[in-house]
């Protein structure tokens, strides 16, 4: 199987929305290097305030799919959703 990485940044508007990644961040951070299938997660911030790196590794389009799945549901994906996310998937 062909390992799945993900990079690119999230990009806030407002400080508002950075309050938000700030929240929520840890707990999916946490959640998803738990996850059967994570090899790597990362989500760092850059100089600009607003922007975050994100860089992540996963063993399988399955598990990258499954990723996908929980995030959407959980509390970072229903409180980030107008984020935007300027990402790049290679191994699907």
């Amino acid at each position: 199987m062909e390992i799945v990485s993900l990079t690119g940044r999230l990009i806030c508007r407002n400080p508002s929305e950075t309050d938000t990644v700030r929240a929520l961040l840890p707990s999916h951070i946490q959640l998803t290097r738990a996850e059967q299938g994570c090899i790597s997660f990362e989500v760092q911030p850059t100089e600009d305030p607003l922007v975050w790196e994100v860089a992540e590794r996963f063993v399988s389009p399955s598990a990258f799919h499954a990723h996908q799945q929980r995030m959407a549901s959980s509390a970072w994906g229903q409180g980030t959703t107008g984020i935007q996310r300027d990402y790049r998937i290679e191994g699907l």
